[in-house]
């Protein structure tokens, strides 16, 4: 749900940190935290400038005194006279802008299709699969998988109660909220026709002067929410009511079937011909979240427009299509990760995810597959600030408690703040089932149309996390999807000290947050890296 309120862009860090030798052929130092200072000495009082905000990601620590992944001090100290090799990256999502000119040359082509003639040159299965492939066709919206077993019917199971129970829950929620939606959307609607202008600012509105009772109370409705959501206010607003509207008319609605324009049967796997090679989609604007994800892992570096992406080059976005505005399904979720598996993606982001999953062995199947074929997943832990040990976030690598693969590595978010409000106040975590942290809020990204955005999630810390293990992958490919993996976890920074999490947000050791108690490193990882392509050498 959106919330109209946002943090301010101020960087009070509480961390400082200290160098302890590490490994790696150079002997370069690990970037580390001292324990015992963590939470006593302020490095960073002044608001971060806008240049930077855009960019923080790839700070570094020490350096910048931001918790960043040490990007930009990656490249600087380990990458920068080397040339690494294609690495290509399968982004399963809403569908992506490949024409935006930050991605330019970043993405992944078919060379073996011939565009447009309708024929399936390479003989894999998907005609004119040229980027990529939409596995949802023209269709947009799709209902809740909630939503869905309702929608079966009531077969006496508990899978069906639980579903009709939190579907009746959340029907309830969104009518409430559905008044001040009008009501908000009105006051908009009113200055907007006032003002004679689409686009309005905070000193618009002060400005407003007349005796009209009705002007003056959605002048005073548009104050108090401009005051909470800062810059860009109409654009939260819009947001918020699409959200609701969406929620009602499609998400929860039992009399909704957005699957119809697909054109298959979603629950026979085998009933594959289906979808096209259009991986924006219907409406490019509707690839908002994929274009952003990718922009996250590939866009331009150096450029001056824009954020830069974490791989500054040999890196290939694969775009594939498979996630509505709504849940995703099963099937489309397991084709797609065999789809960018066999078309040569070495790394795949799965910026999705959901509470209930009916066909999970499909998924889990795929992931397997996957495995087999030395493909590392990473996958973002959800937004629901819970804990995923207890309450699961579809998809998952774990049976009966067990891990099936070793190849999927879930990534929860980070703030922009240190100590205590360091893991994202919406961010799943869970000691067993996230694995390390990334940078999630106030990520600077390509959307459709040559535009860009700050966006925040777990979806965002996916790529962030995916863009390093490209990096890796990039640089020395004799390591496996699993040793990757592993890197990734083990070189991150550890972060002594207790976070808030949750809804109630409880004070816990960041180390019981996810398995590693770290958050992703670039810098740390390539030296690591290189130690174990070494290592393995010999």
């Amino acid at each position: 749900m959106l919330h109209l309120n946002f943090e301010k862009s101020f960087w009070v860090s509480a961390i400082t940190a200290t160098l302890l030798t590490g490994c790696g052929s150079s002997n370069a130092p690990f970037v580390s935290t001292d324990p015992a200072k963590i939470d006593k000495t302020v490095l960073k009082t002044t608001p971060i400038k806008e240049a930077d905000l855009q960019r923080w990601s790839h700070l570094d620590l020490i350096k910048d005194t931001v918790p960043g992944m040490s990007v930009d001090r990656a490249y600087a100290e380990l990458l920068k006279k080397r040339k690494g090799t294609k690495i290509i990256v399968g982004v399963i999502d809403s569908g992506l802008d490949i024409d935006h000119p930050d991605l330019q040359g970043h993405i992944w082509t078919n060379t073996k299709e011939i565009p447009g003639n309708n024929i399936d040159d390479d003989k894999n299965g998907f005609v004119d699969d040229v980027h990529g492939w939409n596995f949802l066709g023209d269709a947009t919206d799709m209902t809740l998988e909630l939503t869905r077993i309702v929608q079966k019917g009531d077969d006496g199971s508990e899978a069906y109660k639980k579903a009709k129970a939190e579907l009746d829950q959340k029907i309830q929620e969104m009518k409430q909220q559905k008044p001040q939606v009008d009501m908000i959307a009105k006051a908009d609607k009113d200055i907007r026709e006032f003002l004679k202008k689409e686009t309005y600012t905070k000193a618009d509105l002060k400005a407003i002067s007349t005796t009209d009772a009705g002007i003056n109370r959605s002048k005073m409705i548009m104050m108090s929410i401009a005051a909470q959501a800062g810059d860009g206010f109409q654009e939260e607003i819009k947001s918020y009511i699409d959200y609701i509207s969406d929620q009602l008319n499609y998400n929860l609605n039992v009399n909704f079937d957005g699957r119809k324009a697909v054109g298959d049967n979603p629950e026979d796997l085998n009933d594959r011909n289906y979808g096209n090679g259009n991986v924006k989609g219907p409406d490019v604007e509707d690839a908002l979240h994929g274009t952003h994800v990718a922009g996250i892992i590939a866009q331009l570096r150096g450029n001056g427009i824009g954020g830069d992406g974490v791989v500054a080059k040999n890196v290939e976005i694969m775009a594939v299509r498979a996630v509505p505005n709504g849940d995703e399904f099963d099937k489309d979720i397991a084709l797609a990760i065999r789809y960018a598996v066999d078309n040569g993606a070495k790394v795949i982001n799965g910026s999705f995810g959901k509470d209930y999953s009916p066909h999970k062995e499909w998924v889990w199947d795929a992931i397997k597959y996957a495995e087999s074929k030395d493909v590392l997943i990473v996958h973002a832990a959800g937004n629901d600030s819970k804990d995923v040990d207890v309450e699961p976030n579809f998809p998952t690598d774990e049976v009966n408690g067990k891990e099936i693969a070793d190849n999927l590595i879930t990534i929860g978010a980070l703030n922009t703040a240190t100590g205590s409000k360091m893991v994202a106040d919406f961010s799943n975590y869970g000691q067993k089932n996230v694995d390390v942290f990334a940078p999630g809020v106030k990520i600077y990204a390509t959307i459709p149309n040559n535009k860009y955005k700050y966006e925040q999630g777990t979806s965002m810390a996916s790529p962030n996390a995916a863009g390093v293990a490209a990096l890796i992958r990039s640089y020395y490919p004799s390591l496996t999807a699993s040793q990757v993996k592993h890197i990734l976890m083990d070189s991150g920074v550890a972060i002594p000290g207790n976070v808030a999490v949750g809804e109630e947000k409880v004070q816990i050791p960041f180390s019981n947050t996810c398995v590693s108690g770290k958050i992703v490193n670039a810098y740390n990882a390539i030296l690591m890296a290189d130690q174990m392509a070494r290592a393995t050498k010999k």
